[in-house]
């Protein structure tokens, strides 16, 4: 049986209750359903709100509204903690259910998948992107292999700028081939030091892009990890 999450109340399930199809979050509006994502209000209030999946909605006979929910977990709240290529809206999809009260929804939210986030002209407060499934009793994650960019091997954090080289294709951190970030933004063309003497380079219109998923071509010269 899974824990009550760190800082929820749990909520037990009350007999005679029935599944209800919505729900309507306190003071507002918005109606959640099943599939949803929400904000659910943690009892430190110097924490940010937890954000889980909504599996199911009931009600009992004096209309005390709990939904059953799958939890996502912040980097930080994982074993082996927050790292550097995890972005700042990153979760991780966990194995760890719960029973809370409706009364704790404080929004919506909506988790999109890492090549849509990346994909955003605008990331709001409410948008969020998942890549990983975690086992909170484990620490594991699937997958356990990523992509992997630049000569530091590290998995693409799309809150950081990369460059791409028109030559291997591969794509780096501005810091880890001795450039500002300022510079970066200026570059019409980039070729990393093992392909800068490669006269067969060939010179596209723009060699510097922000995000390594929007490339296609990439794909094949990807390297796992």
């Amino acid at each position: 049986m899974a824990k009550t999450r760190p800082g929820v109340a749990s909520s037990k399930s009350t007999p005679g209750k029935k599944e209800i199809e919505s729900y309507t979050i306190r003071g507002t509006n918005k109606v959640v359903q099943a599939g949803d994502c929400v904000l659910m209000r943690p009892s430190d209030a110097g924490k940010p709100p937890y954000v889980a999946r909504v599996e199911k909605i009931e009600a009992d006979a004096r209309n005390n509204v709990k939904v059953h929910c799958r939890w996502y977990y912040r980097p930080e709240e994982s074993l082996g903690g927050r790292r550097q290529f995890h972005g700042v809206k990153e979760l991780f999809m966990s194995d760890h259910y719960d029973v809370q009260s409706a009364h704790t929804i404080e929004g919506k939210c909506i988790v999109h998948t890492f090549k849509n986030y990346t994909r955003l002209e605008n990331v709001g407060a409410e948008d969020y992107y998942c890549r990983f499934e975690y086992k909170a009793a484990t620490g594991a994650f699937t997958p356990d292999r990523v992509a992997v960019y630049c000569k530091c091997e590290m998995p693409y954090n799309p809150d950081d700028l990369m460059v791409q080289c028109e030559g291997c294709k591969d794509w780096y951190h501005p810091a880890c081939v001795g450039m500002t970030i300022e510079e970066a933004t200026k570059l019409e063309h980039f070729a990393c030091t093992e392909c800068s003497s490669d006269e067969d380079v060939k010179r596209s219109q723009n060699g510097f892009a922000s995000s390594p998923t929007n490339d296609l071509k990439v794909e094949a010269k990807r390297r796992k990890r």
